[in-house]
């Protein structure tokens, strides 16, 4: 109790300005004492005087005498061995915000005022507390941007917010060049800003759940392929091994393409898996950032911050059709092995092409859909053209890779020809994934796929008028999409097969990718490429280009 006493004393005698025990002690006209230099100071180069505490004004500047029994009262106080100024963690530090009426060193701030744009340590904050006049005050946490609040061009505190430029505004601009704007309390607007933040934020973590449930199924996926792989590669081996001599090397080269395709399709999982994870982590740090700048109690701070603080979203990796599909990865080459060892050495010749083609899948390509041509390239298949479904006006050349227009060429008959249509189909059928060009002249040609069993006759064999094959026209105007009948006219162009998920996609091939065209369907058979020279003039050609 006695320390207390003591304590209560010093405090009591201490100055309100330096902190420290009075020296030369001066007592103004309202009452309050200060040391005779801090109050001198910080009246020097004021207009009017008033009391650092209680903010009484006076109309002279008071004339300072020493109180000799405040005095003598320090001086017995000193004797009693206290340490007269703050312990040194209360002073300011250089990442500190520092009290604004302290006339020394310089202590800690504690709060800032909005209204006084100034901060103040404990003992100065005080009056705040006890007095009145500072009752309408807004205290928020230590800023050192507190002159950001006030308005350069009319000195006066911005407590306004003008919608039609966007910016803080104190009451004179709302009168002056703001006149007639869209104003309201720099408040109001925090207050519409703050719900618009909460649903930002919302939006980002409904996000990173998506995506932190998309990385899971990606995980699961990778442990799946690696389980089909292990278990495909152990069931070739055993086949192998019937076959001993005859097979040993298909066994190396077996186990090769699988290994190939494993490391491949993994390799794209994670490829995909790591984007999602970094567009988590970034993210979660936009969400940490809405975060601290919803927490920011002052409104002007906010409204400056916000719009930098809240970029458009970067667009979102492409994953939305990422399904888990039943453990078939490597199942059908297996299969496939099984039908050679059955028939041996005179199936191996028909059957050995099937064995190496077979495509390993793991997600929907249209998640990992290339988007360069080189990427593009990597699945390019050569193709060319059957002659025996040619029609009758089409000449073939360059190794059956072009058609040309001629009317009246000869062919023999064939139950395969095409009758209605200058158009022909690759001798080739198509399943996994491909990719071919076709280079035009003339005045347009249709680039289609279709299923061998198209009609050859009548208008309903031409490409795109029925529901076995899809075609995109090129001319001279435009690009236009047709399947069952239904045309869509567009200005840009694509084309790529992924036969197991289902995507033919048309692309506009340049120095960059274009992409005209996207059909997501179930392909149900293979399919044959197509060329139909639809404008029936002589001398315009169709080819698949080389790209090997």
């Amino acid at each position: 109790m006695a320390q207390k006493g003591v304590h209560l004393d010093r405090e009591t005698f201490s100055c309100s300005i330096c902190l420290d025990l009075l020296k030369d002690p001066v007592t103004i006209p309202c009452g309050h004492s200060y040391c005779m230099d801090c109050i001198t100071h910080h009246w020097d180069g004021e207009l009017i005087h008033s009391c650092p505490q209680c903010r009484q004004r006076f109309t002279l500047r008071p004339v300072l005498l020493k109180s000799t029994m405040l005095a003598a009262l320090v001086e017995e106080l000193k004797k009693t061995g206290l340490q007269a100024a703050p312990a040194d963690h209360w002073y300011a530090g250089a990442e500190d915000v520092a009290c604004d009426v302290c006339t020394r060193r310089k202590l800690r701030a504690c709060k800032s005022c909005l209204q006084c744009v100034a901060s103040y340590c404990d003992q100065h904050l005080q009056p705040h507390y006890e007095s009145p006049v500072f009752k309408k005050h807004k205290l928020v946490e230590p800023s050192k941007k507190l002159q950001e609040n006030i308005c350069s061009r009319h000195d006066e505190v911005m407590k306004m917010f003008c919608r039609t430029d966007q910016q803080c505004i104190c009451y004179l601009c709302s009168v002056d060049e703001h006149k007639g704007h869209d104003t309201v309390s720099a408040a109001a607007e925090r207050t519409e800003r703050q719900r618009e933040l909460v649903g930002r934020r919302l939006k980002i973590q409904q996000r990173i759940r998506h995506r932190e449930k998309e990385v899971k199924l990606l995980q699961q996926e990778v442990q799946a392929v690696n389980g089909s792989a292990d278990k495909a590669v152990e069931g070739s081996e055993k086949m192998f091994t019937e076959l001993i001599r005859l097979m040993e090397k298909r066994s190396s080269d077996v186990k090769q393409q699988l290994r190939s395709q494993q490391k491949r399709e993994v390799s794209r999982v994670r490829e995909l898996q790591e984007k999602l994870e970094q567009e988590i982590s970034e993210l979660k740090r936009r969400d940490a950032e809405l975060k601290l700048l919803s927490h920011t109690e002052d409104h002007n701070q906010f409204l400056l911050s916000y719009p930098s603080s809240l970029p458009a979203l970067s667009e979102a990796t492409r994953s939305s059709s990422i399904k888990i599909r039943p453990l078939r990865y490597f199942e059908d080459v297996t299969a496939a092995l099984s039908a050679v060892r059955d028939k041996l050495q005179d199936v191996l010749r028909e059957e050995w092409t099937h064995v190496l083609s077979t495509e390993v899948d793991v997600l929907l390509s249209a998640a990992l859909e290339p988007t360069s041509r080189a990427g593009f390239l990597k699945y390019s298949q050569e193709i060319t053209l059957d002659p025996n479904t040619a029609h009758k006006d089409l000449v073939l050349s360059e190794g059956s890779r072009k058609a040309t227009y001629m009317i009246q060429y000869f062919y023999s008959r064939h139950p395969d020809r095409f009758t209605a249509c200058p158009q022909v189909l690759s001798r080739e059928s198509l399943t996994g994934r491909c990719y071919w060009e076709v280079k035009w002249r003339g005045k347009g040609v249709r680039v289609a796929v279709a299923y061998k069993n198209i009609s050859r006759a009548g208008d309903e064999s031409e490409f795109g008028n029925n529901d076995k094959s899809w075609s995109l026209d090129c001319d001279q105007n435009c690009y236009s999409f047709c399947y069952n009948n239904i045309l869509t006219q567009s200005s840009r162009v694509g084309v790529y097969l992924d036969h197991r998920a289902g995507v033919l996609s048309f692309y506009s091939v340049s120095e960059t990718m274009t992409l005209l065209r996207r059909v997501q369907t179930k392909f149900t058979q293979p399919l044959h490429a197509g060329l139909c020279l639809y404008y029936c003039n002589d001398g315009d050609t169709a080819e698949f280009c080389k790209l090997k």
